[in-house]
């Protein structure tokens, strides 16, 4: 991964009293670090070094670095250029922005995001899930799943914050960033994508705020932002201000935690609202919800006189107090109603374009959509919301062989037979989340 830029000159390391980082020269060998990427023996040196000083400030980190633009990036001629901003239909019907950012751009951040990420991955809190290596969002699902039926949940606070990627406070992201790091060449690469803005419709903008969702450095930028303002911040919390147990989960700017008391739930928001407006962010004041769930929510309604507990969303999963056959608590996991409309209507638009293909064409198509949307929500418990989505898929299809004007339409009977022969059948594709969570955290 590196070719050392040892000059025969003292390290940074060396001269500011630090513990020195070995740096490598010319060794081809890597190791198997625990995200299961391969890294250099240069950057495991830098992810132990991390492991065990937690206060150190990594001073020469640049030299890891050996892709296309090596040259111009260690010369500092390497110019970022603006991301081209793009917008994509979220399922609620609102516009989210993305910046593209040109592909020598992205070649310079994926390689400066894979050597933080062996400093970063030392220093993040077990609770953060977000585009980290070796955790996905099932993972963050079976953890929130593994607390809500074994922990002292009775109360759930789903936060919202507004817009977090494009108000985010560049600022104060430096300074989190030099936390940990001071190479001011690994710095400077950083304010350039901050500074760097984006375009649309050839109009160049700089925001005062923010960073483009959807580059490659974003995730471990926000990641690195909300770990300094929301992460190191609740675990103390916790600790100071609770009376009972605090359960918390969090996928980048996807916020959910457990609360036993009512009481801790109402001062968190209270204190979380302060703490979030320090660093330019707020709570969505509609989207964030504290309810009423668990094991005993249900009951404690019920002697109220008030119904069914409230349900909530997260990654693309609606979570309901329910029962199992013996009528103990369960937590149900459908996938979200507008998510599964949304997808829907994707394929609609899709098969309309693709009306006038070849059958077999559309099929084959058509197999790896369905394909992929069980992949990610065939959990137990959910596959009556698969077969719903799998029918009007088949029922889309039929439409749209109908529109092509043939003499002989498609009838149910052949449109089963197409259905058998190219789209799945839901089945699990999970375990259930206890299994898992206590695969990878063992106690």
């Amino acid at each position: 991964m590196n070719l050392s830029n040892n000059d025969g000159q003292p390290s940074a390391e060396r001269e500011e009293g630090r513990p020195q980082i070995e740096e490598n020269t010319l060794q081809p060998n890597t190791h198997l670090t625990q995200g299961k990427e391969r890294v250099s023996q240069g950057l495991e040196r830098v992810r132990t070094a991390a492991r065990e000083h937690k206060e150190m400030r990594f001073t020469a980190l640049l030299h890891h670095m050996t892709v296309d633009l090596h040259s111009r990036v260690h010369r500092g001629a390497y110019r970022a250029q603006p991301s081209k901003r793009k917008y994509i239909e979220k399922s609620d019907g609102r516009l989210r922005p993305l910046g593209i950012a040109a592909l020598e751009d992205k070649i310079v951040q994926a390689a400066t995001v894979t050597i933080l990420n062996q400093i970063y991955e030392e220093d993040f809190l077990g609770f953060s899930y977000g585009f980290r290596p070796g955790r996905s969002q099932h993972d963050a699902l079976d953890a929130l799943a593994f607390a809500i039926e074994h922990k002292k949940v009775n109360y759930i606070l789903d936060c919202d914050i507004r817009s977090f990627f494009d108000n985010l406070d560049k600022s104060w992201l430096l300074q989190f960033v030099e936390h940990r790091v001071a190479d001011p060449r690994i710095l400077r690469l950083i304010q350039k994508w901050l500074k760097a803005g984006v375009m649309e419709d050839g109009i160049w903008s700089d925001p005062e705020t923010g960073t483009p969702q959807g580059s490659v450095a974003s995730p471990l930028l926000a990641n690195i932002y909300l770990h300094y303002a929301f992460d190191l911040w609740v675990n103390v919390w916790r600790q100071k201000w609770a009376q009972g147990e605090v359960m918390v989960v969090r996928y980048a700017d996807d916020i959910v935690l457990g609360f036993q008391y009512q009481t801790d739930a109402d001062r968190f928001r209270e204190h979380l609202t302060e703490r979030l407006q320090k660093f330019g962010l707020e709570l969505h004041p509609d989207k964030t919800r504290r309810i009423e769930f668990g094991r005993f929510a249900e009951l404690n309604r019920k002697k109220r006189g008030e119904g069914k507990p409230e349900t909530f969303g997260f990654l693309g999963f609606t979570h309901i107090c329910g029962k199992t056959k013996n009528e103990k608590f369960a937590l149900k996991r459908k996938t979200i109603a507008q998510r599964m409309a949304a997808k829907l209507k994707e394929i609609k638009q899709q098969l309309r374009t693709r009306m006038h293909d070849q059958t077999a064409q559309t099929g084959e198509w058509l197999q790896s959509v369905v394909q992929g949307y069980f992949n990610y929500h065939a959990v137990p418990g959910n596959l009556s919301r698969l077969c719903i989505f799998r029918n009007r898929v088949i029922r889309l299809w039929r439409g749209a062989l109908r529109r092509r004007g043939q003499k002989r339409r498609p009838n149910w009977a052949r449109m089963s037979r197409l259905a058998q022969r190219w789209l799945p059948v839901p089945r699990a594709l999970h375990p259930y989340p206890a299994a898992r969570f206590a695969a990878h955290h063992p106690r």
